[in-house]
């Protein structure tokens, strides 16, 4: 008897986890279109973590960074500081600062 119990009980708990996991699908696939949809019209989705002005994406030395169009603020991805500092002739900071 214990065992059919525990059959109907993990079959109850899969299915849950199973609309659980549909309905994240779900939103995800919602802020990717949206996110397309945006880059299709040439605006960000991304919002200014400072100051919630809209980020837009433009190229430094073939690295692309984010600019608030509010408070001017610069954000950085993952690995672009890096690859900003490693271009020939001291990069973007070396001539910034004249080194």
């Amino acid at each position: 008897m214990a065992d059919a119990f525990d059959e109907r009980r993990r079959g109850l708990e899969e299915e849950y986890f199973h609309r659980k996991n549909k309905e994240a699908i779900e939103k995800l696939r919602e802020k990717m279109k949206v996110a397309e949809e945006a880059k299709a019209a040439g605006t960000s989705s991304m919002r200014c973590p400072r100051c919630d002005g809209n980020l837009q994406e433009s190229k430094v030395e073939e690295v692309s960074i984010d600019t608030c169009d509010k408070c001017g603020g610069v954000w950085l991805d993952s690995g672009e500081l890096e690859q900003l500092t490693k271009h020939e002739g001291g990069g973007f900071f070396g001539k910034l600062f004249g080194g």
